[in-house]
Order: C-alpha cells, then structure tokens, then sequence
C-alpha cells in the first residue's frame, strides 16, 4: 500500500512538473521599428493636459457639490486644443456628460472605440502638498487632480488623434473617440453614450479604457515588467447593515445594543471571507504571469487547478492585489449612529462596499452576508450594485493591435490579461461588444497606483508624452 501510495505522489508531481514546463510565455508581437519615433508636439501637449486638470470637473451623487460650469468650461475648451480632431470628426452629445468623436475611416464596415472620462473625484485640499488643480510642474512632474484617472488618458486620445489627423492619416476602420463625465459616480455618461451607438447599429470590433497598467514587481517572482491588460471586471455594491430599533435615553441602555449587533456583523464578516474561486479572466493572469516567473511559481500556477488549496493559501499570505483577484471583498467604509451621545441610535447603520468576483452576483452576495451575519435583527440590503462584466475574448485585430503598440512602446515588456479590480465605464460597452480591454498605457509604479483617488496625485511629463505615442501607435493600426 505504501508502495502505491508513493508511485501515486509520484506520478502526481510529474503532472505537475510537465504542465510547468509546457507553460512557456506567448510570443510578443515585434515592433516596428519606424513607429518608435511618433513625433508629437511636446510644449503643446503638456499646455493642454494643464488646462484640462485646471478644469474642477468634480462629480458627485449630489448634484448640489458639483459645479456644471466645470464642466462646460472643459467642453467649450476642447475646439481650441484640438482643432483637427473638430474639423474632421462628427461630433456628438448624447447627453450633457457624453461627448463622442466619430473619426470615419477608408472603411465604415468595421469600426473601434478608445474611452475615457474626464470627470474626478473630490479632494480635501488641505491635505495636498500643492494646489489640486493648478497643475503645476515641478522636477518634471505635473501634480493635479486627474493626472491619473484619467485626463491623462482622456488627452492621450485626442492629442494623437489630433496629431495624425495634422500629418493627414486616416484610419482604415471608423474610429469613436468616447468619453464620459459621470464615471466616477456610476452616472449615465457612459450608459447614454452605449444607447446611441447601439441605435445606430454599431458593434465595434474592439473597446479600450481605462484599466491595468505597465507595472513591475506585480506578482511574486515575475522580473520582467509586464502590461496588463483587463479582460474583466469585478462587480461592485454598496451595502448597508442596519439595525432598526426604538432608539431611547443612553442612560437606560439594553443589554445587547444595536451598536454591538452591528460591530459583532462587521466582525464576522471580516473573519469568514468570501471562498477563492478563480474566474476564467483570473486563470489566464495566474498562466500568463506564471511562465515568467521562477520554476517553483510556474508548478503551482500551471496546476491551479490540482493545487487550489495552495494557491487559497498563498493569496492569503501574499493579500493586497493577489488576494483580490481570487474572490469577493468586503470594505466597511461608513458609518453613522446617532445625532448626540445620550441619546441611543434608532437606526444605526454601517455601509460596505463589494468587490464582486467573476462567477458571483449582487443576490448570491446577500445570501452569503446573511448566513455569515446570522442576526435577523441585523438587515443586509442591496442600496446599488452591478454583477461582473463578462469576460472578453484575447484574439482578433483589436487584441493584436494592443499588444503590438505596447512592444512598440516599451522594450521588455509581455501582455497579460488581467481581472481588474476596480469597476469602470466600459462594463457598459459589454452589451454592444465582447472584446472590451481596460488598459491605461504607461508605467505605473506601486506608490503612483495607490495616488488614484488619493491626495497629491501627479504623474510625470515623460508618462504623459509616452501615453500619446502609444495612442498614436495604436490608432495607425485600426
């Protein structure tokens, strides 16, 4: 018996072994050697990305904190920074806060879209090092709200499109430069903008937005810088636990308050995560990634399958981005008890939001809370909330097309499909395409990834020049 049982492991680590060594990393397309040197005016690049950030084109749920004159302003300005892109193109508003560009190609059959927003989030200014929107330059870096996410990428478009229009390029295909300023508030930029190409009969071959970035250090053991590109992403909501009560004097307090039924939710939550389950968009990261990393990485993300309790382990250990991309995650981020401390609260509340995972939806998500919870006093609703975009497929001419500008813009660099964590607008895109790419192409070092959304967010001049280049690149071969 212990004779079998040893030939058994036996022929169990040779699987393992042979399926690491057949996992080579995928041939990167070259890169043409005359595309390394787009021209683009660099002076009038950076004037105009400044004049953009000084917009304070601040979204909000609540109407009263946003300031529509903002976002006129960065409207009414883009005839004057990109003349070319408004003499060729037909323009479009399908709504106050969807601007579409339809650049007409040789060819009308077949047709691509490139996106961004150009709304922000709201910033505490005194917690900023220099003004948010004054985009100042300083040792080569231009700091502002939106230098980031996402007037970079939102400049990126137009100041390529606009430069090859100058130089007399015409794409082969139809080109729809889309851009919305509601995305950071979920709003109906992005949903008005899929309503009108969708009535006009428009399925483009390829979508690309905002998304994974060129990174290093990403996964564990993997050297080589890599782009990674979304294929996916997560689903997210907004969940709130509240106890309902009778409220009372804080001098005569119950036994078991509602503050204690909420902490003890919180608690239980926080302590019985959501199971691993590796989504299709998640294996092909951990594949990709994986035949570049070192042997003993590439056994167990060639066997996810054979070694899942390892790999449950290791996301565990490892937390952060790695965790996240294996299963559903849970951020208490509100509160709110009562209006005085005497007073005992009669419907606290804790808000969280989800993260959900490819394979899960906004239902399985509240059944799951509940039964972890275990406290019909506690109420779980669903306050907003959209399931996880389909995963798209990694072939065609628009797949092909990216990983090509990307070797033709950065020399050491692989491809890798990637769930992406946080939720955009292109998850809208899903319903008119299946070939919907989130990627924001330029070197994003860690420290710069947690600035999204952050204070003293900038990004340096060298990035933002790269990031047209690479949009240049890309829109030559659509």
């Amino acid at each position: 018996m212990l004779l079998y049982i040893l030939l058994l492991l036996l022929i169990f680590i040779c699987i393992l072994v042979v399926r690491a060594l057949l996992l080579k990393p995928e041939k990167m397309p070259e890169a043409v050697g005359a595309a390394k040197d787009e021209e683009i005016h660099e002076e009038d690049t950076v004037r105009h990305m400044q004049a953009l950030i000084r917009c304070r084109t601040v979204s909000s749920s609540d109407p009263e904190k946003e300031d529509p004159k903002e976002f006129d302003r960065l409207t009414g300005l883009l005839p004057s920074l990109f003349p070319n892109v408004h003499k060729v193109c037909e323009f479009t508003m399908p709504s106050t806060r969807s601007l579409v560009f339809r650049w007409k190609g040789k060819d009308s059959s077949s047709s691509a879209v490139l996106m961004a927003h150009y709304d922000v989030v709201p910033v505490h200014e005194p917690s900023w090092s220099k003004p948010p929107f004054d985009a100042i330059i300083e040792d080569g870096v231009m700091w502002g709200r939106g230098t980031i996410d996402t007037k970079s990428t939102f400049l990126g478009i137009l100041e390529a499109a606009d430069t090859l229009i100058r130089e007399g390029y015409q794409p082969q295909h139809d080109l729809y430069l889309c851009f919305s300023g509601t995305e950071e508030v979920n709003g109906f930029g992005a949903p008005a903008i899929v309503r009108y190409l969708k009535e006009k009969g428009i399925r483009p071959s390829f979508v690309l937005d905002e998304g994974g970035a060129v990174v290093s250090g990403a996964f564990p053991s993997v050297r080589m810088r890599s782009a990674v590109i979304g294929i996916a992403e997560k689903g997210t909501m907004a969940v709130r636990f509240s106890v309902p009560g009778a409220g009372g004097h804080a001098s005569t307090p119950p036994s078991c308050s509602s503050i204690r039924m909420l902490s003890d939710a919180v608690h239980k939550v926080e302590t019985h995560p959501f199971p691993v389950r590796i989504s299709d968009a998640a294996r092909a990261t951990f594949r990709c990634m994986g035949s570049h990393a070192s042997f003993p990485f590439r056994v167990i993300f060639a066997n996810t399958d054979l070694l899942h309790p390892l790999i449950v382990l290791i996301c565990r250990l490892i937390g952060g981005e790695i965790n996240a991309l294996t299963r559903t995650t849970t951020a208490f981020t509100q509160m709110e008890g009562s209006e005085a401390f005497n007073v005992m609260p009669s419907n606290p509340w804790i808000g969280a939001n989800v993260r959900i995972n490819v394979g899960e939806t906004t239902e399985s998500v509240i059944e799951r809370l509940k039964k972890i919870v275990n406290n019909p006093k506690v109420q779980i609703e669903c306050t907003w909330g959209r399931n996880p975009s389909p995963v798209s497929l990694t072939d065609g001419d628009g797949w092909e097309a990216i990983c090509s500008a990307v070797s033709e813009t950065w020399d050491d660099t692989f491809v890798s499909p990637y769930l992406m964590l946080a939720s955009s607008d292109s998850w809208h895109y899903s319903e008119i395409c299946d070939r919907v790419y989130r990627f924001s192409p330029m070197i994003m070092s860690k420290e710069e990834r947690r600035m999204i959304h952050g204070n003293d967010e900038r990004l340096p001049i060298d990035t933002l020049l790269t990031t047209v280049r690479f949009f240049k690149r890309l829109m030559r071969k659509c």
